[in-house]
């Protein structure tokens, strides 16, 4: 050892020195280890387009018996819009059906539309739906409609 370096030992100048080196490396190295943990986060809240349109469907329905409309609900809570079709049952029961139905959409946040005579589109929270559909109905018909 030479006497400069064994006076910097003895003065600790050479544990001064590394040690402010390790520092600077430290803080250069954080950053870059928070952009790390920012595109790790980012890339958690990435969802692919693919599983978003497969999901998307329409179930077409025309039930006969009011026990259908629990399978109409099971379609609901499984994310799938419904086009429910009441014209060949009777009015009471189709009446009931339409009460769950309700109830059901109600429950999943989801909407119910009357689309035509006796023809119901029944659309969970994930569906939007926009626009209307025109009566062509007479106003007398209207009033001896059941709905």
């Amino acid at each position: 050892m030479s006497i400069k370096s064994k006076f910097k030992t003895f003065f600790f100048l050479d544990d001064e020195y590394d040690y402010k080196e390790e520092e600077i490396i430290e803080e250069e190295r954080e950053p870059v280890k928070q952009v790390q943990k920012q595109q790790t986060v980012q890339k958690q809240n990435v969802v692919s387009l693919q599983s978003v349109q497969k999901s998307s469907k329409v179930v077409l329905v025309e039930p006969r018996i009011y026990a259908e409309a629990q399978d109409i609900a099971d379609q609901l809570k499984n994310r799938r819009a419904v086009v429910v079709n009441l014209q060949r049952i009777e009015k009471d029961q189709a009446k009931r059906i339409v009460d769950f139905l309700s109830g059901t959409v109600y429950a999943i946040g989801g909407d119910i539309q009357k689309i035509g005579t006796d023809i119901f589109l029944c659309t969970p929270d994930n569906v939007e739906v926009s626009g209307n559909i025109s009566q062509l109905m007479k106003e007398h018909e209207l009033e001896n409609t059941r709905w």
